[in-house]
């Protein structure tokens, strides 16, 4: 891709890569006894699978969190990814994208094809489990990721410290917190969460300290909230806490998104 962003490679565990792609979007490499799994290709300037290929040829699996186009526009340096079908409309939005279709023949890149996933499903790369979890939100298809073995929930955007709730296709915030409740038994699962933006971990409370915050909303507990300036016109930005005692990677900035 043009104007190449500097890619920055964190190893959090011998066999667990952070990929952050100049600071605006972030993907994940597990290397299991048997299997590769990337999670999210970001925005398409870094060439995940040579970085995968200079340390094990093992075959590679690519599961996509949700259809936003800087957690799947990498897909063009794989051969097929997995996604949840419910994001297929709003992953075309960017796939089609004029600008995007010119630096694919520019390159003579491909968008490889979807292949569905689903709650339920389980990957197993060897030694390692990841478990597909539903939570519609951000996108009516994001999903979220158990590795089992190492109690770690990979987020994607459905679960981080700067929720966007005010996008085209993002579900009502009641709707959004009832999918949260659904899912807080994972709090028994895991210890620590890894999402779409991050540079490190954070406590699995992450998970809780949001749903605080969205419930703050819905009770009308709005008097604080600030006006939010993005590319699609102003929201409203309401700020939640988080626990003291536990480590997160982000400390201070918490906040979701929303149209009033």
């Amino acid at each position: 891709m043009d104007e190449k962003p500097e890619l920055y490679i964190t190893d959090l565990k011998p066999w667990l890569h952070l990929l952050d792609e100049g600071h605006s979007a972030t993907g994940y490499v597990i290397e299991g006894e048997d299997k590769v799994c990337v999670i999210d290709t970001m925005c398409g300037y870094s060439d995940i699978m040579s970085y995968i290929r200079s340390f094990t040829d093992k075959p590679v699996i690519v599961i996509n969190t949700h259809g936003h186009g800087d957690h799947i526009l990498g897909n063009v340096y794989f051969d097929e990814a997995y996604m949840n079908s419910k994001d297929l409309e709003l992953a075309d939005l960017f796939i089609n994208s004029p600008e995007f279709v010119s630096i694919c023949d520019e390159h003579g890149f491909k968008m490889p094809p979807f292949k569905p996933v689903k709650e339920g499903d389980v990957f197993d790369l060897g030694g390692k489990t990841l478990e597909v979890y539903e939570l519609p939100g951000h996108t009516q298809g994001g999903i979220v990721l158990l590795l089992k073995e190492e109690r770690i929930l990979f987020a994607g955007d459905s679960i981080n410290h700067h929720l966007w709730m005010m996008l085209d296709g993002c579900t009502p915030l009641s709707e959004y917190i009832s999918n949260l409740d659904r899912l807080m038994f994972l709090e028994d699962k895991a210890d620590f969460i890894l999402h779409g933006h991050s540079r490190g971990f954070d406590d699995i409370s992450l998970i809780r300290c949001l749903r605080k915050g969205v419930e703050e909303i819905l009770e009308g507990k709005t008097e604080d909230d600030e006006p939010y300036e993005y590319f699609g016109g102003t929201a409203r930005q309401h700020h939640f806490d988080l626990l003291e005692g536990k480590k997160y990677s982000q400390e201070g900035n918490s906040v979701i998104c929303y149209n009033p």
